[in-house]
């Protein structure tokens, strides 16, 4: 029969799975056992062919060769991986192997990795599917002894392979298309133009914002405040200031009569388990984690730990067949700052509420959750701490009673004038002494605050010992951060007019996919597009002209969000993938016949007054992979020339890693982050000296010889005097 071969997405879960399995033999790209063969992927290591694969006149950009349609897509072996993809190849066509495992991540993308390699590979044995949501040695033992037939995961499959093709078919059409036409690095795609133009609208909205003057009115009442509000509109700020000022005057020193006095108990529930969206919200307010920072450290949890469940997870709920092993998971995490509550929920019993517990609700993974994995938290990185604390908390949340409260709220009247007051007195904490000491994020919006109230009744008076008049202004709304932009791209329904679209978005999963959002945001940062400063996410030039420059249909989080829908009915079957590819493709069509008409124009923000030595035509300043480039912006002449690059070399000050500056002799180290400066070869010659065995004091020797000398000149001043001759640039020298 052969070997049962084993296929895993990455080598780090390839090495896992070949412990488990008892694989011992490491050989180059797979472990070997008596029974299993383990080996990997790195990521991808088949992917789409790029134009130029279907001939010489996709070699060179020009609108003339578009729309680039391909009768058949075909992929090819990524270049960089292409040993890896050997081993893997060689492996598949052994006449040792007698069927495969396919164990790459569950989910579409997992899927597409482990498909196209097996199709290149001409692989046509026995395949089966690993399907788990932890990488514990008991999940994957589990996994393995109930292995699924791979036909059960082809419409997955099919459905990731639309989702590149349409990335392929609108995204190099669309992208090559604007390039060429507005003679600039300009790119666009099916998730990120809409989450740009998200930014690019808010912006629009602060822009336009014009702030008017409120005012509020507050009596100071012997043991507690209480709050003015309009009759007629019951709201609490009136942008008449003279109607305000008459409240005052009329309530000075007057009696308040309590006209009305509500209890109410309430329960509060505590919140859904995560997902990986709101993991990514709740991490980026409470620790400004960005969206990819969290998904890394989660990666790192759920793979090198063990400790938490699948991370790329749309659900937050569990379904039945996880209950059982609740007891178990509980127990793992009975630690530390942990162990009061897991006590308490053992105590009382485990029960496995609607609230969370929810088939329904769950399509490829369940929400994010602890394994049965013992945790040692000392060995946790202060940031891995940090998230798997967030998703501990919000699992013990859930099996923990309610919030328990009595919520007071008063009415009273003064001068013919009507107040509010609300109070709260907690009867039973629940699941918020889990967050106690915690920074809470609960924003009051209202004027009216809640507070300690006494135990008012009807018809009693208070005397007004004081009153307050306070001034406000509106506010714009508030800028984007990663939080609320998550948000934005998991419910985009209030940027569509139509209330049975919107209807149909809020059934999808929005912009995007929890796996993808992430990296959709640090593209547009890498690109230019926009930027951070502090939270916020600001756009800048280049950003805002792309959104202008762009197609209409495409900013619209509203076909993107049928796309994600569809994709979701072909991994159900339910749509065949020609229908959807056929109508991508004349999608792609329109679009670029769409940019090819435009009239509109594109000015670069970029712009340096070095001319190009080629053709003359001014140099425009870009952020390369590596460092800063000057390149030509004429696209058809496409002179490049190295501004700074950064090293591996490290600042013997700060130990920073070192920018490269300039050529020829003039080429030297600087330092960003404290001003170290020096000549290429004379540093290069110190470090080997140093490598070789300098001492301590030589170094420290070193550096107190260069303390006495001025200031460097930052790299980026020194740029520019190096590009114009030494004198200085006109150009304010903003990154746009």
């Amino acid at each position: 029969m052969g070997k049962i071969m084993v296929l895993a997405e990455k080598p780090s879960v390839g090495r896992e799975l070949a412990r488990v399995l008892g694989c011992k033999q490491s050989r180059e790209g797979y472990i070997e056992g008596s029974n299993y063969i383990v080996t990997w992927a790195l990521g991808h290591l088949v992917t789409l062919a790029d134009p130029e694969y279907y001939g010489d006149k996709y070699k060179k950009w020009n609108l003339e060769t578009l729309p680039m349609l391909p009768a058949k897509l075909e992929t090819v072996v990524i270049k960089e991986t292409s040993r890896q993809y050997k081993v893997v190849k060689d492996l598949l066509r052994s006449p040792t192997v007698g069927e495969l495992v396919i164990a790459t991540d569950a989910g579409r993308e997992g899927e597409l990795v482990a498909r196209w390699i097996i199709e290149k590979a001409g692989f046509k044995k026995p395949i089966k599917r690993l399907w788990i949501s932890s990488q514990t040695d008991k999940a994957i033992k589990e996994g393995f002894r109930s292995l699924h037939p791979a036909r059960e995961y082809e419409n997955l499959y099919y459905s990731a392979l639309c989702r590149a093709q349409a990335d392929w078919l609108v995204g190099l059409n669309v992208t090559r298309a604007l390039t060429c036409k507005f003679n600039a690095q300009l790119s666009a795609g099916r998730v990120q133009t809409p989450t740009l133009a998200m930014i690019v609208e808010r912006e629009e909205e602060i822009r336009k914002f014009s702030a008017k003057e409120y005012y509020t009115v507050t009596a100071t009442l012997p043991a507690f405040d209480i709050y003015w509000k309009d009759k007629k509109s019951m709201q609490g700020r009136t942008f008449d200031k003279t109607k305000a000022e008459d409240v005052v005057h009329k309530i000075e020193g007057g009696q308040m009569t309590v006209t009305e006095v509500r209890r109410e108990l309430k329960r509060e529930r505590a919140p859904l388990l995560y997902d990986l969206t709101e993991l990514q919200r709740d991490a980026n307010r409470r620790y400004g984690f960005s969206a990819k920072q969290t998904l890394g450290i989660m990666q790192q949890l759920y793979e090198k730990y063990k400790l938490l469940t699948y991370p790329r997870t749309d659900s937050r709920y569990l379904t039945a067949d996880i209950v059982p092993t609740l007891t178990e998971r509980l127990h793992s995490i009975d630690i530390g700052p942990y162990s009061v509550f897991v006590k308490a929920v053992l105590r009382q019993g485990v029960h496995a509420s609607k609230h969370f517990v929810d088939n329904s609700k769950v399509s490829d993974h369940h929400a994010i959750i602890p394994t049965e994995q013992y945790v040692e938290l000392s060995k946790l990185a202060t940031d891995e701490r940090r998230v798997y604390d967030l998703v501990v908390k919000r699992f013990l949340a859930v099996l923990s009673p309610d919030f328990e409260y009595e919520q007071v709220t008063m009415t009273a009247e003064c001068s013919g004038e009507f107040f509010t007051a609300k109070g709260k007195i907690v009867i039973k904490k629940g699941w918020k002494a889990i967050y106690e000491g915690a920074v809470q994020e609960d924003i009051n919006l209202e004027d009216e605050k809640e507070q300690l109230l006494p135990d008012v009744k009807k018809g009693q008076t208070y005397k007004v010992v004081r009153t307050k008049l306070c001034t406000g202004k509106t506010k714009p709304p508030a800028r984007y951060n990663e939080a609320t932009l998550l948000t934005a791209m998991e419910h985009p329904g209030k940027f569509i007019e139509s209330n049975q679209l919107r209807s149909v978005m809020d059934a999808s999963n929005g912009i995007g996919t929890p796996a993808t959002r992430a990296d959709i945001i640090e593209k547009l940062f890498s690109a230019n597009y926009m930027e951070r400063r502090g939270k916020e996410i600001v756009p800048l030039s280049k950003g805002i002209q792309l959104v202008a420059l762009v197609p209409q249909d495409l900013r619209s989080p509203e076909l993107t969000a049928k796309w994600e829908q569809k994709l979701t009915l072909i991994s159900k079957g339910t749509l065949q993938q020609k229908v959807f590819t056929d109508e991508i493709r004349g999608y792609a069509t329109r679009l670029v016949s769409g940019v090819i008409a435009s009239d509109a124009n594109y000015r670069h923000d970029n712009m340096t007054r070095t001319p190009c030595p080629q053709c003359g035509k001014f140099m425009l300043e870009i952020n390369g992979k590596h460092g800063k480039m000057l390149v030509c912006s004429d696209r058809v002449c496409g002179y490049r020339q190295n501004l700074s690059f950064l090293s591996n070399a490290r600042c013997p000050n700060c130990h920073k890693k070192l920018e490269i500056l300039g050529d020829g002799d003039n080429k030297k180290y600087i330092c960003h982050t404290c001003g170290f400066r020096e000549k290429y070869e004379y540093y290069n010659k110190k470090l080997s000296e140093t490598h070789g065995g300098a001492s301590k004091a030589e170094v420290r020797q070193y550096l107190n010889s260069k303390s006495n000398e001025p200031p460097a000149m930052s790299a980026f001043a020194q740029a520019w005097a190096n590009a114009n001759g030494g004198e200085g640039s006109s150009n304010d020298g903003k990154k746009r």
